[in-house]
């Protein structure tokens, strides 16, 4: 990786400023926009992640320092805002960090793209949602979210900026650090399954690479739209389907060859109470609707902008990010898990 050069070998590519590069959604957002033949200006706050692509041009400066960043990312004609504050501070950092990055995008001219989430729609939520549907947030973390789309179509509708909106549901893949795998899949080697909520109730998913390259997507599509908003619906699924893919990917994976999976149910009340000492678990637990409450997202306008909408297999996207959490783990050859699978 390079730092404060912009010497990539790709005179002539369109540049992307990656806001927050270091986190999930940031490095699966780099890697799709670097093998598109974008180059990719990767900010970050600390050392640059290794899995950051090493033609990326990592720049060390602080987001709120909008005035250098601007002029360091010169030329971006793309700003994907990626920086994602820990749940326990996003209620004092998550609006601030996105009116920095809005001001970086009008420095630069360029378009803000902003990947939505669901909490915005609160608990009330129809179990379609479009980008017609209207925001009803219940929680504190639901609020923040609305008042930080409220802060883009204030400032789109200024003239001060052009967004896109991009709204999915819960991130999985592209490395660890969200529900299934501290959560659902912790407990996969003892034979142990977690699922947070009814296992007959849809929850939407998103994929990290089929995001990002969704995100990429976005980016070179001829937009003149000083606002808009799409909806990726990545895979809408129950506690039992994840079960039934669960238990196939851990066979396959090695990860569990005896019986079936068991499952052992999280408590929501037992959250909630540590989150009197920690701060974290109480602002998971803001989170509990969404297990609870069944939701798909329409992305109809979505392929009607840029054609067919990135998808992984999940059993592929599964096993990918099961062997991202548990890497000392060997896959299985065909012939083995079949094996296992006749005699437990």
């Amino acid at each position: 990786m390079t730092t404060l050069t912009r010497s990539t070998g790709r005179p002539s590519a369109p540049v992307v400023l990656i806001l927050g590069a270091n986190g999930r959604l940031g490095r699966a957002a780099a890697r799709a926009f670097d093998a598109a033949g974008w180059c990719v200006l990767a900010q970050v706050r600390r050392e640059p992640s290794p899995d950051l692509p090493a033609r990326a041009v990592v720049l060390k400066t602080a987001v709120t320092d909008t005035s250098l960043l601007a002029a360091q990312a010169h030329g971006a004609r793309v700003v994907l805002h990626a920086l994602n504050p820990r749940l326990e501070r996003w209620r004092d950092e998550a609006v601030p960090l996105l009116l920095a990055g809005l001001a970086v995008a009008q420095r630069l001219q360029a378009r803000l793209l902003l990947p939505g989430d669901v909490q915005a729609y609160g608990a009330a939520m129809p179990e379609r949602l479009s980008p017609s549907t209207p925001c009803r947030p219940s929680t504190p973390l639901g609020e923040v979210r609305l008042a930080m789309e409220q802060a883009v179509a204030r400032r789109c509708s200024r003239g001060d900026v052009r967004a896109t909106i991009l709204t999915s549901g819960q991130y999985f893949g592209a490395g660890c650090g969200g529900w299934l795998d501290r959560v659902i899949a912790a407990a996969l080697p003892e034979g142990r399954w977690t699922y947070p909520g009814p296992l007959d109730v849809p929850h939407a998913w998103a994929y990290l690479p089929d995001l990002a390259a969704t995100l990429v997507a976005l980016a070179a599509a001829p937009s003149q739209a000083a606002c808009e908003r799409f909806m990726f619906r990545g895979l809408s699924l129950t506690g039992a389907q994840w079960l039934t893919a669960l238990d196939t990917a851990a066979l396959e994976l090695g990860l569990w060859s005896g019986p079936p999976l068991r499952r052992q149910r999280m408590s929501w009340t037992l959250l909630r109470a540590g989150g009197l000492v920690h701060p974290g678990w109480r602002a998971r637990a803001q989170l509990s609707h969404l297990w609870r409450v069944p939701h798909d997202l329409d992305e109809r306008t979505l392929f009607e902008r840029i054609g067919e909408v990135p998808m992984t297999p999940l059993g592929d996207a599964l096993r990918a990010s099961l062997a991202a959490r548990f890497p000392a783990v060997q896959p299985r050859s065909p012939a083995s898990a079949i094996a296992a699978a006749t005699t437990r």
